[in-house]
């Protein structure tokens, strides 16, 4: 009869604690406003956008290294979503369209912010 008791003292506060850890983890998740709760699936996403982004980005630098002419160091590149802005400077003004181009070619480009300058040349 004892070890009867004690089995059902145990079950009690088992589901207790079960109990106590599904109601705080439903605090947590209610706790967040709806537009700020991210699902697994939301963040799997990102995360592949984020490579799919470093991916173009680094594709676009492979493409302007094949243009010795163009110095790629110091240009920088930004792609999120398909849209690439370009920042920097080349040697040249003709350089700019040049290097819009190449990063156009590539199929996962659908929009360029192009900021390029082109370098004051240095009086001696």
């Amino acid at each position: 009869m004892n070890n009867h008791v004690i089995s059902k003292a145990l079950l009690v506060i088992l589901l207790s604690v079960v109990s106590i850890g599904a109601r705080s983890q439903t605090s947590r998740n209610s706790a967040a406003p709806p537009d700020q709760v991210e699902s697994v699936s939301q963040r799997q996403t990102a995360g592949s956008d984020l490579r799919a982004d470093r991916a173009l980005r680094k594709s676009i630098y492979k493409a302007l290294a094949k243009h010795a002419e163009i110095d790629a160091g110091d240009i920088s590149i930004v792609a999120k979503s398909g849209v690439v802005t370009l920042d920097g400077t080349v040697r040249d003004a003709g350089q700019i369209s040049t290097v819009e181009r190449i990063v156009r070619s590539d199929p996962r480009v659908f929009a360029v912010t192009n900021k390029l300058r082109a370098q004051l040349p240095f009086e001696e």
